[in-house]
């Protein structure tokens, strides 16, 4: 069998190819193929002729005994493993593992008939266990990688999460401290406006804190309901307008009209709508306006926070709702906000964009459905 393989090497390789070639959504690559079957064809053509010459040694350094071996892996099982692990990289699945080495099976297989060239049955049995070792070995490594890349991949979901946390927790806590200072500063009652302000502080960051619970014990999201438009803005702009009190910006709010109405679940909405004006009230240039309006357009509900940064950076927009985006301009800090905003838009049927205004600053829009009230 060896001299067979060796004497039809090219023409199985291009067999082996031609079937990868016919799977769907499957092309065969050289750098897929590199450690598959063109170095597995060589392995087994010297492990044939190993034991023809009855050097059980060296034939068992090549590929292996029957069963493999984890502690000490062949030659075979060493390609077999560097595959595996192409593959995974390479985005497919853990059978397409197994069918690369099938494939050169079925090719021996099928040259062998078409050519009349009888193989001992001693002959096959290598030939079964050089490819049980290569595709153990193969699937082990690909199986472990995946694994690893999935536990990856939910402990970088933990972090974002509890970041997201994190981060609204802060903002809440943020926003009742200058509630707080207003009122000791102006020596106000807590019945009024700034006492309001604290009042919802004090709600989102239970509601937060409940939310966190909910997702613990999987109790399910918060309930969505239908508001007037008009007041969700005039809540929201009592509690902007102490940050920019704070930082000395001018801030206006173009009336609302009564009839318009949203369906969202009003705290995530307002927790989004305040990281937008945060972010317009954190960069924007001194003796500006932060606009926040609201207006209908068809059957949906736009909600403009307009600022004077000066615009963006090249790339800007991009970047923009990327969570933990290192970067060293001056718009550096606003990823994570902006993420959660906008999956709390989205989790309400909607979108949160931003125009870049050259020279001038940025304009965030969240997009809802239209609702009216009865």
């Amino acid at each position: 069998m060896h001299r067979f393989l060796s004497n039809n090497r090219d023409e199985l390789i291009a067999r082996c190819k031609l079937k990868v070639a016919q799977r769907p959504r499957r092309a065969a690559t050289g750098q897929q193929l590199a450690h598959g079957v063109p170095m597995f064809l060589d392995q087994l053509t010297r492990t044939l002729a190993a034991e023809e010459d009855e050097d059980t040694t060296v034939s068992l350094a090549i590929s292996g005994p029957s069963g493999g071996d984890l502690l000490d892996l062949s030659e075979i099982g060493v390609s077999a493993t560097a595959h595996g692990k192409e593959l995974l990289n390479l985005g497919y699945t853990v059978d397409q593992v197994v069918h690369d080495y099938g494939d050169l099976c079925q090719a021996i297989t099928d040259l062998a008939f078409e050519r009349d060239a009888p193989f001992a049955v001693l002959e096959f049995r290598t030939l079964n266990r050089c490819l049980d070792n290569a595709i153990a070995d193969a699937v082990t490594e690909f199986s472990l990688l995946r694994d690893a890349q999935i536990a990856g991949l939910q402990v970088a979901a933990e972090k974002q999460r509890l970041g997201f946390l994190v981060h609204e927790l802060r903002n809440s806590l943020g926003t009742a401290t200058l509630a707080v200072r207003a009122l000791e500063l102006g020596n106000m009652a807590i019945g009024g406006a700034t006492g309001a302000i604290l009042k919802r502080s004090l709600s989102t960051l239970g509601l937060l804190i409940g939310r966190a619970i909910e997702e613990v014990s999987a109790t399910g999201p918060q309930q969505r309901l239908t508001f007037s438009l008009a007041s969700f803005i005039a809540d929201a702009a009592l509690a902007a307008r102490l940050d920019g009190n704070m930082i000395g910006c001018t801030f206006e709010v173009v009336p609302v009209d009564p009839s318009l109405a949203v369906t969202a679940n009003r705290e995530l909405l307002h927790a989004a709508l305040a990281n937008l004006l945060q972010n317009a009230f954190k960069f924007t240039r001194a003796d500006t306006a932060v606009v926040l309006t609201a207006y209908a357009v068809d059957d949906r509900i736009c909600i403009d926070v307009e600022d004077h940064c000066g615009g963006l950076p090249p790339g800007g927009t991009a970047r923009m709702f990327v969570p933990f985006r290192p970067n060293g301009d001056r718009m550096a800090g606003m990823g994570l906000g902006l993420s959660i905003a906008r999956q709390s838009v989205e989790a309400d049927l909607g979108t949160l964009s931003v125009r870049d205004v050259p020279g001038t600053g940025c304009v965030f829009t969240i997009n809802l459905p239209r609702q009216s009230l009865q």
